[in-house]
């Protein structure tokens, strides 16, 4: 069977003049009418440049035009004028970006967005190309779409507005569909759902899918063939079940065996129990007003967490599981005293419900956070020096410049930095070491308890495995105790002695990790493991 799709020798340089970086270097590989075909590979191997690059989307302000070859239905893409290239995209070759959010216009109503493909490629008026996207909506199962075709994006949960870009991406019935990873951000119950919505869509349209992922399991669950990339080259490809049974690669290895593993040796649960208990909250219940009208009258609430109550160990990890909207963070924000609650919390043998945010500063030290994203947490204007050492300054006002200076170094080098990078901006950082620097901003305070809110969600595999590893580290270290906040199951697996299930604000199931994942008891538990992908899943 000919190619759909044939990349030859695909070359591209960012920069002007003498200073240039290769962005990609000989990239080759083809994918056949009908066919699944993933790129993966960690963040800047080339993976979303390649694509980029083949429908010649880049733009030449910082890029030079690639060089090589793009042939797809017997053209060169590469050889295409911009006219003709338009006639391409949307019609021929659909792309469903990374981010909705931000792929989607924020001033448009989505009916709007949605229709213009069709009104452009097909020469539909509004009143068709409505109906034909109404049809689409409901296929990739967008709830209510009539009632949701004047929303804009920001009224959409990100699911829905992934939905939204598949259907727009399959407006005009795409020989070929690009996705870009198309469900990083998303929760692991959203994911498969939308990975069985792209293979039952795959195949009702007949088209070939290209599949750009670091997400490994996402690759065995739906890719036919994979090419691993590195540094701007393909280092390895074949059919899935070849590279994934033996592959022939180092860095293919490596990616393979950068999945999560438990770091809690045996016994030490038990052990942990003995332990006094740091933190007991008790009843805890949040809501919110909704309100209407323009006297902002409340007409209702929502109710975000209700009548939870945990514990914590010195010492000990506390897994909280859950889809996005569970009240996940909405708990550990309460026991920050960041949202406010109903319900008991008493932290080290203090009582922190009804106090003050002035009466929580000088628990703030013992009580931290690290939060998601680093480089929305980071404030750009500060160097490293800056970042890690104003907790210091605030709650060790005795301590003079060399003697910060002395500590923030020392913090540095435990989490796997230098004091050469102390002049450095966040900007100038991977998202692997903005996160280290996130993490020492917090242990330079010597806390009782950190609180993780999806810290490794935005990394690579490999870069994920790192930064769990120097977490466990630090925790033998220092004794601290985390609340680790997640609905990445295989971390939670790794990292925590005991699991906590949440769903609609309810804790629906608890206990020791290993006998939790191993026998789960209720059926939503039973559901999140099934859509990880993880062995338990099929063992239960």
């Amino acid at each position: 069977m000919s190619a759909l799709l044939s990349v030859e020798n695909l070359s591209l340089r960012f920069g002007r003049g003498a200073e240039t970086v290769e962005a990609l270097h000989t990239v080759s590989f083809s994918i056949a009418p009908g066919e699944k075909f993933a790129l993966v590979g960690e963040s800047g191997s080339g993976k979303t440049v390649t694509a980029l690059s083949i429908l010649k989307l880049l733009g030449s302000t910082n890029a030079s035009w690639p060089s090589g070859s793009a042939t797809f239905g017997g053209r060169d893409l590469m050889a295409l004028s911009e006219d003709e290239l338009r006639q391409v995209r949307g019609r021929e070759i659909a792309m469903i970006f990374q981010e909705p959010m931000t792929a989607l216009n924020p001033v448009y109503p989505i009916g709007d967005q949605l229709i213009e493909p069709l009104r452009v490629h097909q020469g539909l008026d509004r009143i068709n190309a409505r109906r034909r996207m109404l049809e689409l909506l409901e296929r990739v199962g967008l709830p209510e779409p009539d009632k949701r075709w004047d929303a804009f994006p920001h009224m959409l949960s990100g699911g829905q507005r992934q939905r939204v870009m598949i259907a727009m991406a399959l407006s005009c019935s795409p020989k070929l569909l690009i996705a870009d990873e198309p469900t990083t951000a998303l929760d692991v119950t959203i994911q498969l759902q939308l990975i069985n919505l792209l293979e039952d869509l795959q195949k009702e349209f007949g088209m070939a899918v290209l599949l750009i992922t670091h997400d490994l399991n996402l690759v065995r669950r739906f890719a036919d063939r994979v090419a691993v990339m590195q540094g701007g080259g393909i280092v390895e490809q074949g059919t899935v079940e070849q590279v994934f049974r033996a592959p022939q690669h180092d860095y293919t290895r490596k990616l393979i065996a950068s999945r999560p593993e438990r770091t809690i040796p045996e016994g030490e649960v038990a052990q942990l129990a003995r332990q006094p208990r740091l933190l007991e909250m008790t009843g805890i219940d949040c809501r919110f007003p909704i309100r209407s009208g323009f006297f902002r009258k409340k007409v209702g609430e929502v109710v975000a967490v209700e009548g939870v109550s945990l514990y914590l160990h010195a010492g000990e990890t506390l897994g909280i599981v859950g889809e996005s909207g569970s009240g996940k963070s909405t708990l550990a924000y309460s026991l920050l005293r960041l949202q406010e609650c109903q319900g008991q919390i008493r932290f080290n043998g203090a009582t922190l419900d009804g106090l003050t945010q002035q009466a929580m500063r000088p628990l703030r030290r013992e009580l931290q956070i690290v939060f998601q994203d680093p480089y929305a947490s980071l404030s750009p204007r500060f160097n490293v020096e800056q970042i890690v050492g104003e907790g210091l300054q605030i709650h060790f006002p005795e301590l003079n410049a060399e003697a910060r200076r002395e500590r923030i170094i020392r913090v540095l080098d435990e989490v796997g930095l230098n004091g050469n990078m102390l002049w450095r901006y966040p900007h100038e950082f991977s998202g692997g070491q903005r996160q280290r620097i996130a993490i020492a901003r917090v242990v330079v305070l010597e806390p009782k308890l950190i609180v993780l809110d999806e810290p490794t969600s935005a990394l690579d595999v490999s870069v994920q495995k790192q930064v769990l590893q120097l977490l466990s580290d630090l925790q033998r270290r220092h004794g601290m105790s985390y609340l680790f906040i997640s609905h990445d199951l295989a971390v939670i697996r790794a990292m925590a002695h005991r699991v906590m299930v949440m769903h609609q604000g309810k804790i629906v199931e608890q206990g020791e990790t290993e006998e939790l994942f191993a026998k789960p008891r209720e059926r939503y538990t039973r559901e999140l493991l099934k859509a990880a992908f993880l062995e338990t899943a099929s063992a239960s």
